[in-house]
């Protein structure tokens, strides 16, 4: 392990990290990580794409994962809204966020990244949302034990001034609005409390 380079750690966020890297296109050139903390998974997506570039609005996240990138030639970081950014339509190959579209509008969230996403590429969204009713709480309550489990065994941690938040959507919310906004999203609950959305952008 290099001086700069941080202590592993793993959480219910980064168990997703093995499923995404998988569905990098062959030949990626551009990625976006939205929401990319301390940048984490983009260390690991440059091991996959050509250049990798990650946002976040949180200035000690961005710092610390300019920090622990420094020298690595292909990726770069933007300390901003990703609502608002300056990113380029149709820029990227690839798009992944980590339990992050909870921290914003999701339309906005999801519309933008669908504009961001070149024709055939693919997009992936692992986020958290709320039980919405009895049939969702049974869910949550059957998996617990194994999400408790887990966090003991791994250890579970998170990088120091990791931002949070309680999501406000359902999952029931999450799926119809994906469905609307990406026709043939593939959309999966996970065992860890997490849903992710894998979308690839139709070719004109």
């Amino acid at each position: 392990m290099s001086r700069s380079e941080p202590r592993p750690y793993w959480n219910t966020n980064v168990a997703r990290h093995p499923g995404i890297l998988r569905r990098v296109p062959e030949g990626c050139g551009r990625a976006l990580d939205v929401g990319c903390g301390d940048g984490l998974l983009v260390r690991a997506l440059r091991g996959r794409a050509a250049h990798v570039t990650g946002i976040d609005r949180s200035s000690v996240m961005v710092a610390e994962a300019r920090r622990t990138a420094a020298g690595r030639p292909g990726v770069d970081f933007i300390e901003g809204d990703f609502l608002t950014a300056e990113l380029p339509v149709e820029g990227y190959d690839f798009v992944c966020s980590v339990t992050a579209v909870h921290h914003m509008d999701f339309t906005a969230a999801l519309t933008r990244m669908r504009e961001l996403l070149r024709p055939g590429g693919t997009l992936v969204v692992v986020g958290l949302a709320r039980e919405s009713g009895p049939a969702e709480w049974a869910v949550t309550l059957a998996a617990a034990p194994v999400v408790r489990a887990a966090k003991v065994l791994r250890r579970a941690s998170a990088p120091e001034g990791m931002p949070v938040a309680d999501p406000r959507m359902g999952y029931r919310q999450v799926r119809a609005e994906a469905r609307r906004l990406l026709p043939g999203v593939r959309y999966r609950r996970h065992v860890l409390r997490r849903y992710s959305l894998t979308w690839c952008k139709p070719v004109r």
